[in-house]
């Protein structure tokens, strides 16, 4: 069963049990309270007639009279219950069935009950004993029909019936109508979630008043589909990244492979015969296959950070790490540029892989060197700010484009035509993964034909895994 049956039905169950139940109090205080008016009547015109009588007086017509207003009956019997006056005689003697004046008369106390006495039976009947002067024992009843009161609780259980059956009707209709307008948003939403589809997940859900349940609710679900969306546009960047990047190292890996099967093929049908030819040959194979050999060191690199390879980290001072480098880049310079360290005057301590940030600031320092003309300056830096640990590279080579310059951390983006040349443009994703692992950064600043800045980030204090 939907929802805004269910609430109507519960709705309309709840308002019509309050009504039943406030309509049933109201009716049982009214019975009470009409049918106390008529007894307390027909008792205090009993108690006002029986000192009339025990005085010694009788009911003169005046008397009679006052105490039959209101319908009230009066009946005086002697103590065989033969009636001696009355004030109501529409009733034969030998029809009346009342009990009550002998009961009142063997206790001495005042009786009460129900009689046939007037036309409109069942009347209220109080008796009251008393002993005149004379000695002889009487009673005397007064009574009133109920007839009055209850022909009242009659018309008001017509009336009572008759309102919370209206009541009812419209408690329903109400609450059919607040519920189908607290759930009218629900229906927007389904309807608009109907139309998004994992293909477009840039709709959002319809927030009608965003401060109750429903309007939370959407709210909600519309932060999911954004956090969806984002994850989505992340997996096809990634999916896109992957496929870019296989067709990359296919490319790469294809160039070597064509150069080393094009010279076993012609060492294998005649370049074995020249010996000048054959060596050249096998000098091509090696240098191609030891580019090869790069490219996989490269990739595997890229795939243990991919898969979260662990660290050893270990508390080092990133100037050691930096004054090792700078000498092993100045050995590979040759004197074609200089590579110099600014050292600090002390100690840069931080916790990182040894192994992992000396790769990386060899990586920095080989693509500045490789990139700065001859005769060039290469200068290198450390330090510590607010915590971090800095490791900075400034060349004044080629330079990067603007417009290139957030790319070079691509895998396998070079920049075209300048930096074309020699390795698989794979350094820097690899620089840039490692400092990553170390919940790190690498920033790279640059102004063409005039140089490039690279400054590694890592924190100094690091939690051990």
């Amino acid at each position: 069963m939907p929802i805004r049956w269910r609430l109507t039905f519960f709705n309309a169950l709840s308002i019509g049990a309050i009504l039943v139940v406030l309509g049933f109090s109201l009716f049982l205080l009214l019975r009470n309270a009409l049918l106390s008016e008529v007894e307390d009547t027909a008792r205090d015109r009993a108690l006002a007639a029986a000192e009339t009588v025990e005085s010694g007086e009788g009911l003169d017509p005046n008397e009679a009279e006052r105490l039959s207003l209101g319908g009230v009956f009066v009946v005086v019997r002697d103590g065989r219950g033969e009636i001696l006056e009355q004030t109501v005689s529409s009733v034969p003697y030998e029809e009346i069935r009342d009990p009550i004046w002998y009961q009142a008369l063997e206790t001495g106390q005042p009786a009460a009950g129900t009689a046939d006495y007037s036309s409109g039976a069942p009347d209220y009947v109080y008796a009251v004993p008393i002993y005149p002067p004379d000695g002889s024992a009487r009673v005397v009843e007064a009574g009133r029909s109920y007839e009055a009161a209850t022909k009242t609780l009659e018309t008001l259980t017509a009336v009572l019936v008759t309102a919370i059956v209206a009541a009812l009707v419209l408690s329903v209709g109400g609450a059919y109508l607040l519920a189908r307008t607290a759930l009218s948003p629900v229906d927007a939403v389904v309807r608009a979630a109907r139309q998004i589809g994992e293909s477009d997940l840039s709709k959002r859900l319809p927030v009608r008043n965003p401060r109750d349940e429903i309007g939370r609710l959407t709210s909600t679900i519309n932060d999911l589909l954004e956090r969806l969306e984002a994850a989505f546009a992340r997996r096809e960047e990634a999916l896109l990244r992957q496929r870019r990047f296989a067709a990359d190292a296919s490319h790469e890996l294809r160039t070597p492979l064509t150069s080393i099967t094009g010279y076993a093929r012609m060492l294998k049908e005649w370049g074995l015969e020249d010996p000048k030819t054959a060596r050249e040959g096998v000098v091509a194979i090696l240098e191609e296959s030891e580019r090869i050999k790069g490219l996989v060191e490269s990739l595997l690199a890229l795939t243990h950070g991919d898969a979260g390879a662990p660290l050893e980290l270990a508390p080092g001072d990133l100037g050691t790490v930096a004054a090792e480098s700078v000498k092993a880049a100045q050995a590979a310079a040759g004197g074609k540029v200089a590579v110099e360290y600014l050292s600090s005057g002390g100690l840069v301590e931080a916790s990182f892989d040894c192994a992992r940030i000396r790769q990386v600031a060899d990586i920095l320092l080989d693509n500045a060197v490789k990139y700065t003309p001859e005769g060039g300056t290469v200068t290198v830096s450390v330090g510590q700010e607010n915590g971090w640990a800095r490791f900075e590279v400034s060349d004044n080579g080629i330079g990067i484009p603007a417009e290139e310059l957030p790319l070079v951390f691509e895998r396998f983006y070079r920049t075209d035509p300048a930096r074309t040349e020699d390795g698989a443009g794979l350094g820097l994703s690899i620089a840039h993964q490692i400092a990553r692992t170390h919940d790190g950064e690498v920033e790279a600043k640059s102004e063409y034909n005039e140089g490039s800045t690279f400054v590694l980030w890592i924190p100094q204090s690091r939690p051990a895994p």
